[in-house]
């Protein structure tokens, strides 16, 4: 192997590093951003094992296409330094590209959705104020009649359990 393949797959491993520090970083922010009642906050543990399984097999893989998965002893050092590189001199480069990004793309977008949705729900409730002010007379009809056909029923019985005593008489009002 070539000192030139070695330097190169040395970036490569500081760069698995420096991404390892980023993807870190970033889902720090989303579990700190969720509420403590959230499916992830109280399950970060294993999302966070799982994020670190993800990232051993991208650094793998990077290995993988630069080295065809030769492992040197330095690779481990190599992804700490870009971790730790990440942490010293890239975290508030990134921090403020994240800022841009959801201020410039995901907020405007988030927006969009929220509007469309509100828009819907409004059509909807439209929809069903209308059907509920055409049908509102039946619904009274429905309700006057069975409390009329109601105290029609309630006569018929007292009118023949009288032979069985007052007290089989019951009467709901």
């Amino acid at each position: 192997m070539s000192l030139s393949v070695q330097f190169f797959s040395l970036l490569a491993m500081i760069g698995t590093g420096i991404a390892a520090g980023v993807i870190m970083d970033l889902f720090g922010s989303v579990i700190a951003a969720c509420d403590k009642r959230a499916f992830i906050r109280r399950h970060a543990f294993w999302f966070e094992l799982a994020v670190w399984i993800l990232i051993g097999a991208g650094a793998f893989w990077i290995l993988v296409l630069v080295r065809d998965g030769a492992w040197r002893m330095y690779d481990p050092v190599a992804q700490i330094s870009g971790m730790l590189l990440y942490a010293a001199i890239f975290h508030y480069p990134f921090r403020f590209i994240g800022r841009l990004l959801l201020l410039v793309i995901i907020r405007p977008i988030w927006y969009l959705i929220r509007f469309l949705l509100l828009i819907v729900q409004r059509i909807i409730r439209i929809v069903v104020s209308i059907l509920s002010f055409l049908t509102s007379p039946i619904v009274r009809l429905i309700k006057t009649a069975g409390k009329f056909l109601q105290k029609k029923v309630e006569y018929y019985i007292i009118e023949n359990n009288s032979v069985y005593g007052e007290e089989r008489c019951v009467r709901h009002e």
